[in-house]
């Protein structure tokens, strides 16, 4: 459930004019929903497993349109569409039970409207997507009944396209519907004729969920629509003259900007580096993964992305990462978690050949393995995502210890140091 207490205030901010420092574009509000950590300090296991379930599934249908879009060519070596990943029996009688933690909520997320006249819904911003879709007024799921919902009838933008939209979740249920064009709009920013998907049949996976809908902004190429992605529309139709968003993700004063960097937000310069394109994700390439100072593995990939909670790596590398973690031990073999001393916290960053960016001891800890034990479970965990051999995929528990920049267009993400 949805915790308003937890709602991060930020102003919105209109910037009319640029500046040598600060970029001209728009200042989006989020809604900041805390990690896998229970209220009394512990690691929420249940909870965690049903996370991974979904960046699995997540990731699995961005391949499944990426091998339909551009090839299976542009799959890394190592990558495979896997089986869906399904909810275990055992877990999924207590589903509903585990997800009414009002602490549990993962996702950062803002408001949208769609339509004319607009109506407005509350959207996940995902860079680890590239699809807008929302729930439907002609949604037969009863998860749909607690979210907003698009009424096309009721816009004189909405235009009915011809095809649809589909994505499978573990618990079998699926996010399907038909395909639209509408005028959509984030704060001031406004893409016309934008493709996405009101949705008539919602997953169960969403029913605890205060989201109504995601907002992908990754790129065309993993699209289930085949179609440019929100940002890109916008960009591309003259709404901002930027083609690069920026990030801060914290446990205040959050933000996702739209149409440049928000300087403000942090110092010193961005450091930029190239990403892969072909893989339609923001996957920059040389990565090394540091404990204090030694370099504990190196030379992967890392796909950077807002809809996920924690850090994924392959089995085999996480374990060698934990190696070099004084006090490390498996915690859970099966879902690839490690736990470390909470006393002595490892120092743990990540390198792309410039500078080593931090992870803080909060944002690497996900709780206690239980009140009073002493061993807090790390939030890199080693799993078959199904990405690559050698891809990492980095999500909020790192995003939220730099200020992030993605770049259309210089196809790079930077990173800088937060004010």
């Amino acid at each position: 459930m949805f915790c308003k207490a937890s709602l991060v205030t930020v102003a919105l901010a209109l910037i009319a004019a640029a500046s040598p420092l600060q970029d001209a574009g728009i200042s989006i509000p989020l809604a900041k929903r805390s990690s896998l950590t229970n209220a009394d300090g512990t690691f929420n296991h249940e909870k965690a497993i049903l996370s991974t379930i979904q960046t699995k599934n997540k990731h699995r249908a961005n391949l499944i349109n990426l091998e339909k879009n551009v090839g299976i060519h542009a799959f890394k070596e190592g990558a495979a569409i896997k089986p869906l990943a399904v909810v275990p029996e055992s877990l999924a009688k207590r589903q509903s039970e585990a997800l009414t933690d009002e602490e549990d909520d993962l996702e950062w997320a803002g408001t949208i409207s769609v339509g004319t006249p607009a109506q407005k819904f509350l959207i996940d911003f995902d860079t680890g997507s590239s699809d807008l879709w929302l729930p439907s007024s002609a949604c037969t799921s009863s998860t749909c009944s607690s979210k907003k919902k698009y009424t096309a009838a009721s816009s004189s933008t909405g235009v009915k396209k011809s095809g649809t939209f589909s994505i499978e979740y573990g618990d079998g249920s699926t996010v399907s519907g038909p395909i639209y064009t509408d005028t959509v709009a984030v704060a001031g920013i406004t893409a016309k004729t934008q493709y996405f998907s009101p949705v008539t049949t919602l997953s169960s996976s969403f029913a605890d969920d205060p989201i109504d809908g995601i907002l992908g902004l990754a790129y065309p190429a993993i699209s289930n629509l085949n179609e440019s992605p929100f940002f890109n529309t916008a960009f591309s139709q003259g709404a901002v003259t930027s083609n690069v968003f920026g990030f801060k993700l914290a446990s205040s004063g959050s933000e996702l900007y739209l149409g440049g960097t928000d300087s403000k937000l942090y110092t010193g310069a961005i450091e930029y580096h190239a990403i892969d394109t072909s893989t339609g994700f923001w996957q920059l390439t040389g990565a090394k993964a540091l404990v204090g100072t030694t370099t504990a593995v190196s030379g992967f990939e890392t796909i950077i992305d807002s809809g996920t909670t924690i850090m994924y790596g392959p089995p085999a590398a996480v374990k060698t990462f934990y190696s070099k973690v004084s006090g490390s031990a498996v915690y859970d073999s099966s879902e690839g978690y490690y736990s470390f001393p909470c006393a002595s916290p490892p120092s743990v960053s990540f390198s792309w050949g410039g500078k080593s960016w931090t992870i803080t001891a909060d944002n690497f800890s996900l709780g206690e393995t239980s009140t009073g034990s002493g061993k807090c479970v790390g939030a890199l965990a080693g799993q078959d995502i199904g990405l690559g051999s050698n891809v990492w995929l980095l999500g909020d528990s790192f995003m939220k210890n730099v200020y992030t920049a993605f770049n259309f267009g210089t196809n790079s993400v930077g990173f800088a140091t937060l004010a």
